[in-house]
């Protein structure tokens, strides 16, 4: 199995403060499978909603898959994200408390050839925190760049 499909979201870690990370495995259809094994998926803009006491990805765009013949496909549908029970209500809590959200923040494919994707529930960063964070990172860059 090729488990090297790891699609991540760099924006995620920018633009909030990462608390709990959960695995969770996805409901897929037909040859969505496929399109994720050769890494045509986007979780950029998507975000995790509950609907109903289920978790769900909202907005995750996976391409068509090139051979499949369905007319009908939705790239961006809401996809049914699979949890124990206790990892739904601890994220429900955590989600109910004003400010915290639910990001996807890696995809990638397990050893078995299931795809997975790790979760987060996080708080959103101010926009003094982004500056913040900028200059640190500028400032390491300098510090490895004279050490070198």
């Amino acid at each position: 199995m090729n488990s090297k499909v790891k699609i991540l979201n760099k924006k995620a870690k920018f633009e909030y403060y990462l608390h709990d990370h959960y695995v969770a495995g996805i409901v897929l259809s037909g040859s969505e499978i496929k399109s994720i094994r050769n890494s045509k998926v986007s979780i950029k803009e998507s975000f995790c909603k509950f609907i109903e006491n289920e978790l769900f990805i909202i907005n995750m765009n996976i391409q068509k898959y090139e051979f499949s013949n369905s007319e009908h496909y939705n790239p961006k549908r809401d996809r049914k994200l699979l949890l124990n029970k206790k990892e739904l209500s601890k994220i429900k809590k955590t989600k109910d408390q004003k400010g915290n959200s639910i990001i996807p923040t890696k995809l990638f494919i397990n050893e078995k050839g299931y795809a997975k994707i790790e979760i987060s529930t996080a708080t959103g960063k101010k926009l003094f925190d982004k500056r913040q964070a900028l200059k640190e990172k500028d400032i390491k860059k300098r510090i490895d760049k004279f050490s070198k």
